[in-house]
């Protein structure tokens, strides 16, 4: 008999996991595509928080199953006063049922679709398809390693599940060829025996019963030999071994000058939260670096990162300059996968603008797998012009613009997306 156990404790009292599951699966594109649309509408408090997702009744319809009468018929209703038979009736005026806001000529409709996903559900879908781009394994970790599970031969022991019969019927066979090998042979030496005894037709009685009585005794020993002993069981074997694990350092770089407004501190504050809870989501071995500057930088806390109030004037190679320094003190890019996102207005000195080109150029980039910078204004200032120059000789290099919250989720999306590895 197959029984079948249905897990119903984390369900809630008239809810059913089963089928929100199935729901969420089969509108999962119209649920990712709300989830990405409600990001710029959020406050950075509230960005990894749940919501309310209403779709368009038209993405939710469910496929209507009728029986027609079939065949193709001519008919005049009794009572019909306006049409005879061979009319062309023309499609009413107006509009019919709407939907959502809409209504129809008598004041009906129906609504959008309306419910709420949970935090997890919401950031699964917000991070759906992104990756760290051009992440490669690097080392075997010794505090917290990878496993993976593979074939190791065949053991006399093991779970009846990993049981593998054609080596153990073929180990069965090589056993009782070993043990029967020498009675086999006895026995077609006692039978050739005995038909030479019959043939002479001068045996003895008392010789033919002592032969015929060897080989019943012989025939017995080799029906004793069991078919399949426990001896001869063979189990598939498995072993974990350490793989090489992906050590990931990710460096945020803020101006916070005085440049830098409120909006625009926002704009880049709501980009490096993505980017961390992102990150804290998807990687677990992920060092993140925070570093904020204006004439000078500090590498800070998450929460100094986030809130501190800290402002002064510009020199954005400082930033630049710690995160060189930080890498050749605690990262080495043989062990680490090491990435940079910098996030500013482009209002630098243009001195200094050339000396942060020359840093990334020469130093940053031949260590880093990959760097973002991201400007927070729209007009192009000199840090951007040179940093257009990077771009152009580094394809690991990439720079985007971002002005208004809306466009926070496909700048980070096209950042970030999945792509497939360089050899």
């Amino acid at each position: 008999m197959l029984h079948q156990v249905i897990d119903r404790r984390l369900s809630g009292k008239n809810k059913s996991i089963g089928n929100r599951e199935r729901f969420l699966r089969r509108y999962r594109d119209q649920i990712r595509d709300a989830v990405r649309k409600a990001v710029g509408d959020r406050s950075i408090r509230d960005i990894e928080e749940g919501t309310d997702i209403t779709l368009p009744r038209r993405d939710v319809s469910e496929p209507v199953f009728n029986h027609g009468p079939g065949g193709t018929r001519e008919m005049v209703h009794p009572g019909n006063q306006e049409y005879v038979k061979g009319d062309r009736i023309a499609k009413p005026q107006g509009g019919g049922s709407g939907a959502g806001k809409g209504a129809s000529g008598d004041g009906s409709g129906e609504d959008d679709f309306t419910f709420r996903i949970s935090r997890d559900e919401f950031m699964n879908y917000f991070f759906d398809d992104l990756a760290l781009p051009r992440l490669v394994r690097t080392q075997l970790l010794a505090d917290a390693p990878e496993w993976k599970s593979r074939r190791a031969g065949f053991v006399s022991e093991g779970n009846p599940t990993s049981l593998h019969v054609v080596r153990s019927m073929r180990t069965a066979l090589g056993r009782r060829i070993a043990m029967g090998g020498d009675a086999r042979l006895e026995l077609r030496k006692l039978e050739d025996y005995l038909k030479q005894l019959e043939l002479r037709g001068d045996a003895q009685e008392a010789e033919l019963a002592s032969v015929k009585a060897e080989i019943q005794a012989l025939r017995e020993r080799l029906k004793r030999v069991p078919f399949l002993d426990p001896f001869d069981l063979r189990y598939r074997n498995r072993v974990r071994e350490p793989v090489p694990t992906s050590k990931a350092a990710m460096f945020c770089l803020m101006d916070v000058s005085g440049s830098m407004d409120e909006a625009r501190k926002d704009l880049a504050k709501r980009f490096f939260i993505l980017l961390y809870l992102f990150l804290t989501r998807h990687y677990q071995q992920t060092d993140v670096i925070f570093i904020r500057h204006h004439t000078q930088a500090a590498e800070v806390t998450e929460d100094e990162f986030f809130h501190a109030t800290e402002s002064g004037g510009t020199v954005v190679s400082s930033a630049l300059t710690l995160m060189h320094e930080i890498i050749r003190a605690r990262y080495t890019s043989s062990e680490w996968n090491i990435y940079g996102a910098q996030a500013s207005d482009g209002d630098n000195w243009q001195q200094d603008s050339s000396k942060c080109r020359e840093l990334l150029d020469n130093k940053l980039l031949p260590l880093c797998r990959y760097f973002a910078y991201v400007q927070v204004a729209d007009e192009d200032q000199n840090l951007w012009e040179e940093y257009t120059r990077v771009r152009a000789v580094n394809p690991h290099f990439a720079m985007q613009k971002i002005v208004t919250p809306s466009q926070i989720f496909p700048v980070f999306r096209d950042l970030f997306k999945k792509t497939p590895n360089p050899a």
